[in-house]
């Protein structure tokens, strides 16, 4: 099972950091010191993003990482995302800035739950999205991700029956887009179902000739006014296309960090909740924003909290990582 590993000095705490402490100088340091890696996610907020070595989704982090002379890994994202990094690139410490930062996806399927839901379906290969536990990806036969995910279903025989997990939206737009049926896992992400319909009609109203792009984790319901639907990454190529045009976004707003920079004369439109009066701040990952400057300053000042993986776990989870590679386009 994963844990976290600590160290018997004393850690430093928020309230130890000098007002006057220059933190990005001595995040540089720091890093240089301990031959690391600053890994952001695209949701993460803009300060954290620019003193990042490499930007990017989950699995295109973790692979630059391991691709990379460093020994230490510091991932500025969500456990399971750290997990993989852990999972490819074993020999190397992996460090988390708040160990609290998780993911409604991997709290929707626990493995004990997800071990019943496939010895109830044996003749059912299980293909199961990347924002899951280690434990559930060593429970899995094929991981996935947004990006490649239709890519690698195309690839499995059409008589194979499919069990795709943990996230449902996900599921059901891979199934009608490769037309094959799949049984779903009911797990949902709680900041791309938070988007109003009712208030995307109303930017749409406002603006008419703009894009409606989306992540696929959004409700179908959403998805329909889509006129692109795509992974993160696929979502940041499309706004480089179309500089100078107004974008409604639908994904987590932190992408707009990279969009803007990428595209600085598009006009880019983010969807409020479905809160009373659209809270724009729900669609905000509250999981991914408990990563700050701070918290990233002192887990490499403490060294902690550091990832760690029971090795048969990482191992079983490293064969349904590797199938997927092997299967991506």
């Amino acid at each position: 099972m994963s844990n976290i590993l600590t160290q018997s000095a004393t850690p430093l705490t928020l309230s130890d950091i000098p007002p006057e402490l220059d933190l990005e100088a001595e995040i540089l340091r720091l890093k240089k010191e301990m031959n690391a890696v600053i890994l952001a996610h695209y949701y993460q907020d803009g300060d954290i993003q620019d003193i990042a070595d490499f930007i990017g989704d989950s699995l295109d982090l973790s692979r630059k990482a391991a691709n990379t002379d460093a020994d230490v890994i510091i991932f500025c994202g969500v456990k399971f995302m750290a997990e993989v990094a852990k999972i490819l690139s074993p020999q190397k410490t992996v460090l988390l800035p708040d160990l609290n930062a998780g993911c409604s996806l991997e709290d929707s399927c626990q493995p004990a739950a997800f071990k019943a839901f496939r010895e109830a379906h044996p003749d059912h290969i299980a293909l199961t999205y990347i924002n899951c536990s280690a434990e559930v990806k060593a429970l899995s036969d094929i991981i996935v991700t947004s990006s490649n995910a239709e890519a690698i279903i195309r690839q499995i025989p059409e008589d194979q029956p499919i069990l795709f997990s943990p996230d449902k939206y996900l599921g059901g737009y891979l199934s009608k887009v490769t037309g094959r049926e799949m049984l779903l896992w009911d797990g949902t992400c709680i900041v791309h179902e938070q988007f109003s319909e009712r208030e995307l009609v109303k930017l749409k109203t406002r603006h008419p000739n703009a894009h409606i792009i989306a992540h696929p984790e959004c409700p179908e319901a959403l998805l329909n006014y889509a006129d692109f639907i795509g992974s993160t990454s696929r979502l940041l190529y499309f706004v480089t296309q179309h500089d100078g045009d107004e974008i409604i976004v639908l994904t987590e707003p932190g992408i707009l960090h990279q969009m803007q920079k990428a595209a600085p004369a598009a006009t880019l439109i983010t969807v409020p909740g479905m809160n009373k009066g659209g809270c724009v701040s729900c669609n905000n990952c509250p999981y991914m924003k408990l990563n700050t400057v701070e918290k990233l300053y002192l887990c490499m000042a403490n060294r902690r909290p550091e990832l760690a993986l029971d090795e048969a776990t990482r191992l079983q989870a490293e064969i349904s990582l590797r199938r997927m590679l092997e299967m991506s386009p």
